[in-house]
């Protein structure tokens, strides 16, 4: 049995005595896992205390209340993300401290749980987080653990997709029983959604699969001499209907020809990330700019769009593995969390670099430089 410790940290007992009550039995369990976890409950009733035990027993998860004696949770927060600890924080706050709950979120928080919480709330929580940590820990290992970890990784596979699957054949079930009528337009909300499961499994399939073909690092490169203007064309080309229904309008900005030697389904994969992105974060009536030229020995791509932006938070975490910026504006997006993480990795294999700059509700610029070789 693997275990997890999490550190509750709340000055209220009763608070901290119902979570060790809820938990002390629980086990979370994916076919994925090779095994069960359960839970070791640490208590902190004080954000000072709660630095004591993180220095000398650190725990996987942290429950922390920010309304504390003493030093505040958002202060035992920053002290995580300053000393980048691998520990997964969730706020637990009263619904009238949502507004800060939230912002604990952006500010490195994973996640947070409104008090009061029922027992399945936390259990619940418990469980997303559980594979969250599994999840991420399990792809730093890629590289050591050999054909276990990539069946493991296969098996997660199959597990995301059982539930798009399952909606899917429901669908189905329904325009096959004529649940809700004899004609075609009854089921266009039906098809709709099935077309959306599936591009999301595709997309899901395609994102795994790149980033096991780079962190495996067995495919050679088929180098060839690349025009990168075609390229972005052809990535603009693309993404250009979900651009028209968005009303979105795209410009290229390049010379006729910017040559390179490089791998073209690798240089494929970097422009439709960043041009899909620029489209799919973007207001309703906005623009992309993509920029590509030559100076300083370098070639030089920018992708600049109108969009929702980021917080400085977000662009922090923004190119780790299975890492999706979650708020408001980005619920009804879909994603894997793992295209930036895979053009970065594909970038550096060129000693290239990525940057990005980005205003909240302003939008964003990607900078890829690439050595001219």
């Amino acid at each position: 049995m693997a275990q997890l410790k999490i550190l509750v940290v709340d000055d209220e007992p009763y608070i901290r005595a119902g979570i060790q009550r809820i938990l002390q039995n629980f086990r979370v369990d994916y076919p994925f896992m090779e095994e069960a976890f359960e839970f070791e409950i640490l208590e902190a009733p004080t954000g000072e205390d709660a630095l004591d035990i993180i220095n000398s027993n650190i725990p996987d998860i942290v429950l922390l209340d920010n309304k504390l004696p003493g030093i505040q949770g958002v202060e035992v927060l920053s002290y995580i993300k300053e000393k980048k600890l691998d520990i997964v924080v969730v706020m637990i706050t009263s619904y009238a401290s949502l507004d800060l709950a939230v912002k604990a979120t952006s500010d490195g928080a994973y996640d947070f749980i409104p008090k009061p919480f029922t027992p399945q709330e936390l259990r619940s929580a418990i469980e997303s987080i559980t594979k969250h940590v599994f999840l991420v820990r399990m792809t730093k290992q890629m590289n050591q653990a050999g054909k276990q970890i990539r069946f493991q990784f296969l098996s997660v596979l199959s597990h995301e997709l059982k539930a798009p699957l399952n909606a899917i054949e429901g669908y189905l079930k329904m325009i096959q029983e004529r649940q809700l009528g004899n004609s075609l337009e009854d089921y266009e909300q039906v098809l709709d959604r099935s077309v959306k499961r599936i591009k999301g499994m595709r997309g899901l399939i395609l994102d795994l699969l790149d980033m096991t073909r780079i962190e495996s690092g067995q495919k050679e490169k088929n180098i060839t001499r690349l025009n990168l203007k075609e390229l972005a064309q052809a990535a603009m080309d693309t993404v250009k209907p979900m651009a028209i229904q968005k009303d979105i309008r795209i410009t290229l900005n390049s010379p006729k020809e910017v040559m390179m030697d490089a791998d073209a389904t690798e240089m494929e994969i970097i422009f439709n990330n960043l041009i899909s992105n620029a489209v799919k974060y973007n207001q309703d009536g906005g623009s992309v700019e993509c920029n590509i030229d030559i100076s300083d020995d370098k070639i030089h791509i920018r992708v600049k769009d109108s969009g929702i932006g980021m917080t400085e938070e977000e662009m922090s975490r923004l190119f780790h593995d299975f890492v999706r910026i979650k708020n408001e504006k980005t619920k009804n997006i879909t994603g894997s969390g793992l295209g930036l993480s895979i053009i970065k990795k594909l970038i550096e294999t060129y000693q290239g670099n990525i940057r990005v700059r980005s205003i909240s509700d302003v939008g964003s610029e990607f900078s890829v430089d690439f050595p001219l070789i």
